[in-house]
């Protein structure tokens, strides 16, 4: 399901036409929107943009993409996206979406190395994995993590999290509609051990920033308020996490 993402005030018009183009009732199977896709989608929409200002000819590779639009979103004219999914993804992808030039598909699982071989190795990267990590086994997402890693030493990476007691419940099995179980998420991990789970995994890690986003409305957004009138509970929150890469120590 897509969510109509704001930039600076305008409609991600790309994700609305793809919206209205598939004939299904995705509010009465999913529920209503509470706007925590956008969110987070908008705030690395903004992400990607700082990078493409000092590195305007990169390439931003987003891995299991599906459908979103985010691409058009922060094109800038000159950078390269990659989309990484699997082929099933991909075909129903470019019902929609056309590769081009500058905008390529790759049909390949996330997990096999073999599509890092389709960018340069003095390429600047910058790696996007939204929607993608909770859904892997920890030792699949043990091992991603350490090969983006090692194949792009000066990459930026951004990725999404779940805290350790929501990726319980979506294995435990729980309905948000009727018709609507949530997807089982196996690697969860709450806000305080990230950064030393990474360093970890890599010794090749600059930085590492942890990053809010929050549901404008719904439940979802009560629960969250709820949680953070204690700060010491946002490490039980989703948020979102920025890693720079270094070439690592030998």
């Amino acid at each position: 399901m897509t969510e109509r993402v704001s930039r600076r005030g305008r409609i991600d018009n790309e994700s609305a036409r793809i919206c209205e183009a598939i004939d299904y009732d995705f509010a009465g199977h999913f529920g209503n929107p509470d706007g925590s896709f956008a969110a987070r989608a908008a705030e690395i929409d903004q992400l990607i943009m700082r990078w493409l200002v000092n590195h305007p000819d990169g390439v931003v590779v987003s891995l299991g993409e599906g459908l979103e639009t985010q691409g058009h979103r922060v094109d800038n004219g000159r950078m390269q996206w990659l989309t990484v999914d699997l082929r099933a993804a991909i075909e129903f992808r470019e019902h929609f979406l056309k590769p081009s030039r500058r905008f390529r598909h790759i049909a390949a699982s996330v997990l096999d190395p073999g599509w890092a071989n389709e960018i340069e190795p003095t390429t600047d990267v910058f790696i996007v994995a939204q929607g993608l990590f909770m859904y892997l086994q920890p030792k699949a997402v043990k091992r991603l993590f350490a090969d983006l890693v090692n194949r792009f030493p000066t990459a930026e990476l951004v990725f999404d999290v779940v805290p350790q007691w929501f990726s319980s419940l979506t294995m435990w099995g729980v309905m948000t509609t009727p018709c609507y179980r949530l997807p089982q998420m196996p690697w969860g991990i709450d806000a305080d051990n990230i950064g030393a789970c990474l360093r970890e995994w890599s010794s090749g890690i600059e930085t590492i920033n942890l990053l809010e986003y929050r549901a404008p409305r719904g439940w979802i957004k009560l629960m969250e308020d709820l949680l953070c009138m204690n700060p010491t509970n946002k490490r039980y929150l989703p948020c979102l996490v920025q890693v720079m890469f270094q070439k690592e120590e030998t």
